[in-house]
């Protein structure tokens, strides 16, 4: 059984691709990339079908990861196929409950920064978009700060339906 997971931002082409790259290079790198799905969307529709911001790309390809990307749209009917919901901010967190059909959906929802034990009581990853590219290299680091945790908690499930 494929574990799905969808990263969401804002507009989907800053915070939320960057989310998705660097996750699904952790889950390759732990050799379970073929059992968990991962992708992203934004809250908003202003840049659907657009690729990720050129800065966001920028730091991807120089720290090693994969740029590919379109922007989309999240939908609330993607609950039902969705294990793990993660939101960038909490703004996101409360948007996506909102859009939740169900409470058991709404539980879904998770900020990212949660799985970052030195993150402390800022769960927020600030968004980039209006900064420079020290905002999105911060991005980057906060993102692969949490990934670790994340992981271990997606791997512990995954172990888990397999058992």
């Amino acid at each position: 059984m494929t574990y799905r997971v969808c990263f969401v931002c804002t507009g989907n082409i800053c915070r939320s691709p960057m989310a998705e790259s660097v996750f699904r290079a952790r889950t390759a790198e732990a050799g379970l990339d073929d059992r968990v799905e991962v992708d992203s969307a934004g809250t908003g529709g202003w840049h659907e079908g657009d690729g990720a911001d050129p800065r966001t790309v920028s730091v991807l390809e120089e720290h090693g990861y994969d740029s590919a990307h379109t922007a989309r749209q999240f939908r609330p009917s993607w609950f039902a196929r969705l294990d793990l919901v993660i939101a960038l901010d909490h703004g996101h967190l409360r948007a996506l409950r909102r859009l939740a059909p169900t409470p058991e959906d709404a539980a879904k929802v998770r900020l990212l920064r949660s799985y970052d034990r030195s993150a402390g009581d800022d769960l927020d990853v600030p968004d980039p978009y209006y900064g420079g590219m020290d905002g999105f290299e911060e991005c980057l680091e906060m993102v692969e700060a949490a990934s670790e945790g994340l992981l271990a908690a997606v791997r512990e499930h995954v172990e888990g339906q397999a058992a």
